[in-house]
């Protein structure tokens, strides 16, 4: 059976000219071979230096025992700020710690279970949009992915369906928005003064400015609901009605549009990503297609939302959690020393960039056995549950872990078991995906398969 898809890593030594065109066109092809096996990699520029980080225990010191040491890194900001502004998946310091303080008691608890109405919901209504294009005809499922997953984070967010002519707008906005590659800018490579102007491209301008419009629209709304006491125990009225158990304060309209806007582009990219792939790899091994058809036809012959119903898909899980080892949705995530550290006898100063990649690490050949191959048998052996434990972060860990890690988990199985207990599912050879990534990990020219009914 051939490998999945991987890209071709650059050689190891260009110019730095050389690695931002290189860096412009995708972030994992302009990264060398060597970083597959090395425990740490240095970068030196004329501009800064940047340390990747294999190590597990360094990831673990990084993100868990000293996160607040290591905090994002400006750069992340840059392509991103005309969108999210002072979202929690760029802010630092006190501003991040009051951000998380309102955000995660809506993600905790009995959340998942009140939502998952709503999944089921979404599911259903990517099954029979797709019933209308499995004719055997080569579908871009990547397309159909991220309508399924935009649908689930307005029916849990705003009790609305993708259908709702706002939620549309949103996630036709969304879309070309991604299209206009906002992170892959100069400010992502170089670290510019503050006084240095920030070039964005016209279509980014533009498509996150009205995309803010449409969330203002939509949490104006729902703060007069909420005024008025009409508003729907979902997600969004959670957030806008949890104070800050410190200070009392809640979001403000504002903060709140900041916010949405990253539930949105972080929870819907993520999980169009994940499903995605999950499938594509479906699509190339057969029998594990059939087996993740037989499960689900047992657990959900009803067709009714029971929430057991997650605890029961276990294979769908497996397969859904190692396309995300392979091709984990946000491939790195960049830190900044804050003052001086040693990591493996090298001198690291403050403003060094520190990166951890889920994409290198996940694909480790120290950590994983056979780490390029499909295998969601893996999990349940010494070595897949070591690497769980220690090497796999597709959420990423610690304080800032994704907040809906959880209602991924939940969401990917689930739907990815209902398009498997209805269609058969085969690739299209001429049409091999290759992965790339800017913001998440996507196929260069989409992925196309073949969806025929059972």
């Amino acid at each position: 059976m051939p490998l999945p898809p991987k890209p071709v890593p650059r050689p190891d030594k260009v110019s730095l000219w050389r690695y931002f065109r290189l860096f412009r066109q995708d972030i994992l092809s302009a990264q060398p071979e060597r970083l597959y096996r090395a425990q740490m990699a240095e970068f030196r520029t004329p501009f800064f230096r940047s340390f990747l980080c294999n190590d597990p225990a360094l990831v673990d010191l990084i993100l868990k025992k000293r996160p607040l040491d290591f905090p994002k890194s400006d750069r992340v900001r840059e392509g991103l700020k005309p969108l999210l502004r002072e979202s929690v998946f760029i802010t630092n310091g006190e501003t991040w710690l009051r951000q998380r303080r309102i955000i995660d008691p809506a993600f905790e608890g009995g959340r998942l279970r009140d939502t998952f109405g709503a999944m089921w919901d979404a599911g259903v209504a990517c099954v029979e949009r797709l019933k209308k294009q499995a004719d055997g005809q080569p579908i871009e499922i990547e397309a159909e992915t991220s309508h399924a997953a935009a649908d689930v984070i307005f029916r849990t967010l705003f009790s609305i369906p993708i259908g709702h002519k706002v939620a549309g707008a949103v996630f036709d906005e969304f879309r070309a928005h991604q299209r206009s590659a906002p992170v892959v800018n100069l400010g992502a490579i170089l670290p510019l003064p503050k006084w240095f102007p920030r070039f964005h491209s016209r279509a980014t301008k533009r498509t996150a400015k009205n995309i803010r419009a449409l969330i203002e629209q939509l949490t104006t709304e729902r703060a007069k609901a909420i005024t008025a006491g009409t508003a729907p125990d979902d997600l969004a009225t959670k957030i806008m009605t949890t104070p800050d158990p410190e200070t009392g304060a809640r979001f403000d309209t504002e903060e709140m549009v900041d916010q949405v806007a990253i539930f949105f582009l972080a929870g819907h990219e993520t999980s169009a990503s994940a499903l995605a792939w999950s499938l594509y790899l479906l699509a190339t091994h057969p029998e594990w297609q059939e087996r993740i058809a037989t499960e689900a036809q047992e657990v959900m012959a009803a067709q009714i939302p029971y929430f057991s119903t997650i605890n029961k898909l276990k294979l769908s899980r497996a397969v859904f959690r190692e396309a995300m080892r392979l091709y984990p949705p946000v491939p790195m995530f960049v830190r900044e020393a804050t003052c001086p550290e040693t990591f493996r006898e090298r001198k690291l100063c403050p403003g060094d960039q520190v990166i951890v990649s889920p994409w290198h690490l996940h694909r480790h050949e120290r950590i994983w056995e056979n780490p390029d191959a499909f295998d969601p048998t893996r999990w349940d052996t010494p070595n897949g549950k070591e690497g769980l434990r220690s090497a796999y972060i597709p959420f990423s860990a610690g304080a800032r872990v994704c907040p809906g890690a959880g209602f991924a988990m939940a969401e990917g199985p689930l739907i990815l078991s209902m398009i498997l207990q209805a269609f058969r599912i085969e690739p299209v050879p001429t049409r091999v995906p290759v992965p790339v990534a800017h913001l998440t990990v996507r196929g260069k020219d989409g992925i196309w398969l073949r969806l025929v009914p059972r």
